[in-house]
């Protein structure tokens, strides 16, 4: 499967590679909620939750749905700016009914890529982010009502928590990694210009690539899960596609294509470095257990990300005992790990077990691993 963005007929200036402060902190906070899923940044977590202050991470806890499972489109600028609080006043300027649809669309449901009415004017859908929260937990219930019935003062409530985690970690992670992130968008920018998009798409992540549609059109392909088709002028006032560059985001590619946003993918600049190999009787139990073909399909799903035996199913058109047959003969060769938040059982690939990767590119300028941790400068290659 895979998430189109059609591009036919756009200028190639409109394809823009940029940081961004926003997405970078939330890619942060996710590694930070989701350790297990990021092992080289362990020492980086474990560093920053100890010295978090109570409050905030009672706060930070409040509000994970934001970026623990899924990353709010809210979190995804298409518009990067220079600084944190640019791209917090250019978040303060969405109207509510848009701000709120945005915060609760988190899912991969299909519903994602349709029109669906905001939660604060439409019964049905607040009853669903509701009946959603409440299965995450009291508090991300809590948090759900309060934004219901007060989405101003949550809006406030919700800036002040991400200037606060600024003050305390994020402002001296910026410092290290922005300049790196900046280089690696400013050398898939002249990449783009010197060989084309085919090639940067390529030297950005094995996850993009290029197709040609029908009549000379052009489309972006990003390989996940659930399918969804947009476009680069979904926007009109804003047409093109923006790609962020994130030193945290490793294994994860996000797309956002929610209709009415410009296009927004974040991609990994670096990969962690990974453990030991296995044994060769474990990598035996691995092989027999990656023969099969729908096994090899579920494992290149749950590499980007977590999913429910639900959605396996409604993906690859199997029954959910089907695919719970499969799971459990991932799980005992080491594959996968799974585990339940709330009323939902989320699998997903166990990240160290994904070696070696994909080879460094020699388009792709080689960068030393941007594994931010206490007191650590950061050079690039």
């Amino acid at each position: 499967m895979a998430n189109v963005i059609d591009i036919t007929g756009l200028p190639p200036e409109r394809i823009v590679f940029s940081p961004s402060p926003l997405a970078e902190l939330g890619a942060a906070l996710h590694a930070l909620s989701e350790p297990g899923h990021h092992p080289g940044l362990h020492g980086w977590v474990t560093a920053t939750s100890s010295a978090l202050k109570t409050d905030l991470a009672d706060r930070l806890c409040e509000a994970d749905f934001l970026w623990r499972s899924a990353r709010s489109d809210l979190l995804l600028p298409a518009r990067p700016g220079a600084a944190l609080a640019d791209e917090l006043d250019a978040m303060d300027t969405i109207d509510d009914e848009r701000f709120v649809a945005a915060a609760f669309e988190i899912t991969c449901s299909i519903s994602y890529a349709r029109c669906t009415p905001s939660p604060l004017v439409d019964a049905a859908e607040r009853a669903r982010v509701r009946e959603m929260a409440a299965a995450r937990g009291p508090r991300q219930a809590a948090f759900t009502d309060r934004m219901l019935t007060d989405p101003d003062g949550l809006r406030i409530w919700l800036r002040r928590l991400f200037e606060d985690c600024e003050e305390a970690f994020f402002g001296d992670i910026w410092r290290r990694v922005g300049m790196q992130l900046a280089a690696d968008a400013r050398h898939k920018t002249e990449l783009l210009r010197r060989k084309g998009l085919a090639e940067t798409l390529a030297a950005t992540s094995t996850a993009l690539s290029l197709e040609s549609g029908p009549g000379g059109g052009a489309r972006i392909l990003v390989d996940k899960l659930a399918g969804g088709r947009t476009t680069a002028f979904e926007h009109t006032d804003d047409p093109g596609v923006t790609l962020v560059p994130t030193s945290f985001g490793w294994p994860h590619l996000l797309v956002s294509h929610a209709p009415g946003w410009r296009p927004v993918i974040q991609y990994p600049v670096a990969s962690p470095e990974l453990p030991a190999p296995a044994t060769l009787e474990l990598v035996h139990q691995r092989l027999d257990a990656l023969a099969h073909p729908m096994r090899m399909k579920l494992c290149r799903s749950l590499s980007r990300g977590p999913h429910t035996t639900g959605e396996l199913a409604n993906a690859f058109g199997i029954t959910s005992p089907e695919v719970s047959r499969h799971i459990t003969t991932l799980k005992k060769a080491g594959l996968i790990q799974t585990r339940r938040r709330g009323r939902y059982v989320l699998h997903q690939l166990d990240a160290p077990v994904r070696a070696p990767g994909p080879p460094l590119r020699r388009a792709a300028r080689p960068a030393a691993p941007l594994v931010p941790g206490p007191g650590l400068l950061l050079v690039a290659g």
